[in-house]
């Protein structure tokens, strides 16, 4: 006979601190490089499909063949606002205080957008469409955030 168990609610208040490291393969290593000391923006094209990606990848998205270093391909700098977000609530994992805007940005050669920052622009009087540049942190590290924010032309 089964017994019938009645649960209750229960909470628990606690925090998790998980050391890591993260290892940017190839690609991602090529392109953050690229970023931090020459302030140039790669892509990875597939020879199969003839897609660009950015950031660049070492399997295509579309057919899954392997991409390597030499597909790797120069694009930007500039860009189109595909769309758009402003963020009102802070949270410890944002690299910035809220408020602030992030966008997906498709460089020019690239078939795939990417998110980012937005400055220099009212939210109100932003567009799907319009055309942004990047804006270079004056210390770079070699990360995404060596482009500071993108802001419209």
């Amino acid at each position: 006979m089964a017994e019938n168990w009645e649960y209750s609610v229960f909470e628990s208040d606690q925090r998790i601190v998980a050391h890591s490291r993260y290892y940017a393969g190839l690609m991602g290593s090529c392109f953050y490089k690229k970023l931090r000391d020459e302030k140039k923006i790669l892509g990875v094209r597939c020879e199969k499909c003839d897609k660009v990606f950015w950031p660049p990848r070492s399997t295509c998205g579309q057919c899954f063949s392997k991409l390597s270093l030499d597909s790797m391909v120069e694009i930007g700098p500039y860009g189109t606002l595909e769309t758009f977000t402003m963020v009102t609530y802070r949270e410890p994992v944002h690299p910035r205080q809220a408020p602030l805007i992030y966008g997906i940005i498709r460089l020019d050669g690239a078939d795939t957008g990417m998110a980012h920052f937005i400055d220099g622009a009212d939210f109100e009087k932003l567009a799907i469409g319009i055309r942004v540049r990047p804006i270079f942190s004056e210390t770079r590290n070699g990360n995404i955030l060596d482009i500071d924010h993108f802001e419209p032309m």
